[in-house]
């Protein structure tokens, strides 16, 4: 299936491994140019260099997301660079150590929201005015199965479930543009340095096991492949009348109906 993004230029927070770089590695596949950021320069030039087997140019910036100022600096960067983003995938978020409402403190909630909610809004606000000029493009914002149900800490949870309002919004508001706005719902995806790698990691097999048989109806972790390549669709010419949506990544792990 031909997806009609070739040549097209992705900007890809959070790009350089996890589910950031499975979705690079999906549409560079489609002939997608690409704008990576992450933390890590060496995270970054680890991946510029699997991404550039797949012949599209790659831009890595090393960039902290986190508050209205990093990402006024990292919309700088990509300018100076002159590219011109279509497609806008919202990928850095994380609970950073959070838990309940009770035992978080305000200011640690305030950066979860901001990580996971203002840098996709800010993100998307700055880059969709060009998006909007040209008659096309494509904001894709990875949400989680934990915006929708319960699970996760109190502030993740809900910096997810504002992030898929707000998108949802959104979709609605672009619909005679040519610019969609979809989320993303991973389940329990399993990735080198990522949190459920550490879970593994850190607890006996007879835990791992429990927990799989307990919230894993495929009897194991998802894959950030299955992600990438959802990403790759939303992306596409063939996902036009793909608006506002949230979808599933799971393996069937949520309980929600919605």
């Amino acid at each position: 299936m031909d997806l009609g993004i070739k040549n097209k230029t992705a900007l890809i927070t959070g790009g350089s491994r996890g589910l950031g770089l499975a979705s690079a590695i999906s549409l560079a596949k489609e002939g997608v140019n690409l704008v990576i950021c992450a933390r890590s320069k060496e995270d970054l030039l680890n991946a510029e260099k699997t991404l550039q087997q797949y012949g599209v140019n790659v831009t890595s910036l090393v960039q902290e997301l986190s508050d209205e100022k990093s990402v006024t600096e990292f919309y700088n960067k990509v300018k100076s660079n002159d590219s011109q983003i279509d497609i806008l995938v919202n990928n850095v978020g994380g609970s950073l150590g959070t838990s309940s409402l009770v035992k978080s403190k305000l200011k640690d909630f305030q950066k979860v929201m901001d990580i996971n909610t203002w840098v996709a809004i800010s993100l998307s606000k700055i880059f969709v005015e060009d998006m909007i000029s040209n008659g096309w493009g494509r904001i894709i914002n990875i949400a989680s199965i934990y915006g929708r149900e319960h699970g996760g800490s109190a502030p993740y949870m809900a910096a997810k479930a504002a992030l898929i309002a707000a998108t949802k919004h959104t979709a609605i508001d672009l619909a005679k543009t040519g610019v969609t706005a979809n989320c993303i719902a991973p389940g329990s995806i399993k990735h080198e340095k990522g949190s459920w790698e550490k879970f593994v990691d850190n607890n006996t097999e007879e835990v791992v096991e429990k927990f799989i048989d307990q919230n894993l109806p495929m009897g194991k972790f998802g894959y950030p492949e299955a992600v990438g390549d959802t990403v790759a669709f939303l992306a596409s010419k063939n996902s036009e009348m793909i608006l506002g949506t949230c979808l599933n990544v799971d393996g069937g792990q949520s309980n929600s109906l919605f």
